[in-house]
């Protein structure tokens, strides 16, 4: 019986390794930012928690203005129901403006850590 050459056996940990990663991705749900210098505009959007801030995205699922008084917020929220029961995590920005168009239920605020 032939022994395994050990370059056989790192490659397949490697890719093992690799499709492990491809499983346990997460899409987040985020804003990416548009507008131009000191005049922010942002989309919410449903991305691979792996890709840039502005790059590719699933689906745009809304907008954000904060320079509006106030703060202009549109959703598509039965998408964004969607995506939170498939198990969207929303990032910590994006679950603040959900909680304040009324997507997201209020939930006890963490006490500060001392």
């Amino acid at each position: 019986m032939a022994r395994p050459v050990v370059a056989d056996i790192l490659v397949g940990a490697h890719t093992n390794r690799k499709r492990e990663e491809e499983r346990t991705h997460v899409v987040r749900l985020r804003l990416t930012r548009k507008g131009r210098r000191k005049r922010p505009f942002f989309r919410i959007v449903a991305a691979d928690s792996r890709m840039p801030r502005d790059g590719r995205y699933i689906e745009l699922l809304g907008t954000y203005d904060p320079l509006k008084s106030p703060a202009a917020v549109a959703l598509k929220q039965e998408r964004v129901m969607e995506w939170l029961k498939r198990g969207a995590q929303p990032s910590v920005t994006v679950q603040n403006l959900l909680r304040k168009a009324g997507v997201l239920k209020q939930s006890k605020v963490a006490p500060a850590k001392a």
